[in-house]
């Protein structure tokens, strides 16, 4: 019988990061883990909507009541928040969206069982309250409304402001279908980055399906794409390929300007255009760390993101009963 301690656990403390170096160093080491390509993962979101009137803005507590247990503690912060019955979680973006995220699995089949068992209660617990599930990847009925006061969102709404209405159209208004796919072996990692770059542009032409936003005909396949890509494009744009893309976007992400700036109080926003790579040469109070470093590493949303393994975010959402081919289609 193994003896187990009675001693809380406690996470080693963030290691800090005083000059650019060690940070570049650090990103390159956790953004992309390499070793044999075993697990596969999917990550959807969809707009919520009122069924009996889709423009009706989003009553959050209506939301809240229909998740019930499931619900995020951003939106009911007494909320368990536990995994629906395939052992997804449900999150909620800042305007309502929902997402489920699959716990990584060794095959697609695996995968495909699990997200339709989980869309299916999903579905449910919000039919049982008169919502529904959006069928685009970006609001065609509704003007963008933050619904969740957090002061992470709160400062992105603030740095995205300075750049016109997209950035609070990607917070608000739009939903993307994500695949999370291994980074495979030392050798490959360039190559499975370069192609996923590749492969980018057709994969999203093939799945765009929201051409409208905010009650208008936007002129885009993928309205959703457009908002993205405007937002702040050194935070949003593609990444670079090449033979060394560890490299490349550690210097990306130190270069990038700071959305959230967390020991600052209540208010996150960050002054100006300070970025990591500023704030370790002195701009901002204190010394980084590597949490700090890992907190800014999830305010960037390019289309492939490296999270030790490969996010690939640039598909629209699908209908629920429509998303497995892109699923199959880029795990493939």
């Amino acid at each position: 019988m193994t003896t187990v301690s009675v001693t809380p656990a406690t996470d080693p403390a963030p290691d800090l990061l005083p000059d650019r170096e060690r940070a570049e160093a650090y990103v390159a080491s956790v953004c992309f883990k390499h070793g044999p390509p075993r697990y596969v993962g999917a990550e959807i979101e969809w707009t919520v909507h009122h069924a009996q009137d889709r423009c009706q803005p989003l009553d959050p507590e209506v939301l809240a009541k229909a998740l019930g247990p499931h619900a995020p503690a951003t939106l009911r912060p007494d909320s368990p928040n536990l995994p629906l019955r395939g052992g997804s979680p449900v999150t909620v973006e800042p305007g309502g969206q929902v997402e489920i995220s699959t716990p990584p699995k060794t095959t697609t089949a695996d995968l495909l069982t699990t997200v339709s068992a989980d869309i299916t209660q999903l579905q449910r617990l919000l039919a049982a309250e008169g919502l529904e599930l959006g069928t685009a990847g970006a609001d065609p009925y509704r003007p963008p409304r933050r619904i969740l006061n957090t002061p992470r969102y709160a400062a992105m709404n603030s740095r995205f402001d300075r750049y016109g209405p997209d950035g609070v159209a990607m917070m608000c208004s739009t939903a993307g279908l994500q695949v999370c796919l291994d980074t495979g072996e030392a050798g490959q990692v360039a190559t499975r980055w370069n192609a996923l770059h590749a492969l980018g542009p057709a994969l999203l032409a093939a799945f765009a399906n929201s051409p409208g936003l905010a009650g208008r005909s936007t002129g885009w396949a993928s309205a959703r794409t457009r908002v993205v890509l405007g937002a702040e494009p050194v935070r949003s744009g593609p990444g670079d390929t090449g033979h060394d893309p560890a490299a490349s976007w550690a210097r990306r992400v130190l270069d990038t300007p700071l959305i959230c700036f967390r020991h600052g109080g209540d208010s996150w926003d960050v002054p100006g255009d300070v970025t990591f790579a500023d704030w370790i040469a002195g701009a901002l109070p204190g010394v980084p760390t590597t949490d700090d470093l890992d907190y800014h590493l999830s305010t960037m949303f390019t289309p492939v993101r490296p999270r030790g393994y490969f996010e690939v975010r640039y598909l629209d959402s699908q209908p629920p009963g429509d998303w497995s081919p892109a699923v199959a289609l880029l795990i493939a």
